[in-house]
């Protein structure tokens, strides 16, 4: 029991080393700010189980999402809280509405979580995960992005229109950063430092569509040409190249957050 609890608190601690990093190096834009407190819930082993729970706090009005972690497992993150109590409040509500178990606080502003208030995690929670270098904050968006490949995402679960999915996958990646992005594909496109394709770097966000007040797709680059996207509703997340045929075409731009 001691030992999953230290392992947790471990796991914590290496998210929010990673967002600190961001938080330093996030510059001033309209449209981008940074993530306060959040709730993490669960280690499923299957997707569909983290999917039904997001899909339930989604129903709800909460901006939940739900990722890979590096152990294989998943688990479903929300909230944007002011402060710690704020995030504690909130989730001890749904607590007792039965729509979570264990959870724990992550606040991406500190290097830490608090001590002595991670609620006990459920058996087989989050093994530890390797600390990362802070001084990219565009890779570790990029290896962030890749964890979800192959996962049949879909954001908002059937509460979301066609074409959300997209930029929802860019926009939890991005939290996970401790990076708060636009909604939609467009609104996306709007913040941000323009990057021609020749000056690519990991974790920018690429564009496609008819033309730049016609964005319907978005990406997040990984590099040598190529980007992690969610193409379709339902569909797996997966790494296509930029050089496609369809892509190309339909290429309009890129944007840089950090």
């Amino acid at each position: 029991m001691i030992r999953n609890i230290f392992t947790l608190i471990f796991f914590c601690f290496s998210l929010t080393l990673a967002a600190a990093g961001c938080a330093a190096q996030l510059k001033e834009m309209k449209g981008i700010s940074r993530v306060g407190y959040s709730i993490q819930v669960g280690a499923f082993s299957e997707v569909k189980n983290a999917e039904r729970l997001t899909a339930r706090l989604q129903e709800k009005g909460i901006d939940a999402f739900y990722f890979k972690k590096e152990n294989g497992l998943y688990a479903v993150r929300f909230g944007d809280y002011p402060t710690w109590d704020a995030a504690r409040k909130s989730a001890r509500k749904l607590s007792a509405e039965k729509l979570l178990g264990s959870y724990f606080i992550a606040s991406p502003l500190t290097t830490s979580p608090r001590k002595g208030k991670v609620p006990e995690p459920r058996k087989g929670e989050a093994s530890a995960s390797k600390s990362k270098s802070t001084d990219d904050m565009g890779g570790i968006a990029a290896r962030t992005a890749e964890r979800f490949v192959g996962i049949p995402y879909r954001w908002g679960g059937n509460t979301v229109v066609d074409g959300m999915d997209c930029s929802g996958f860019a926009r939890a990646v991005y939290n996970l950063c401790g990076v708060n992005i636009p909604r939609t594909s467009r609104e996306q496109f709007k913040a941000g430092e323009p990057v021609g394709r020749d000056d690519l770097k990991d974790g920018d966000l690429i564009f496609f569509g008819a033309s730049p007040e016609e964005i319907n797709h978005v990406g997040i680059y990984v590099g040598n040409g190529r980007f992690v996207h969610a193409p379709r509703r339902g569909d797996d997340i997966k790494i296509s190249s930029l050089d496609e045929n369809y892509f190309a075409q339909k290429f309009i731009g890129a944007k840089r957050y950090f």
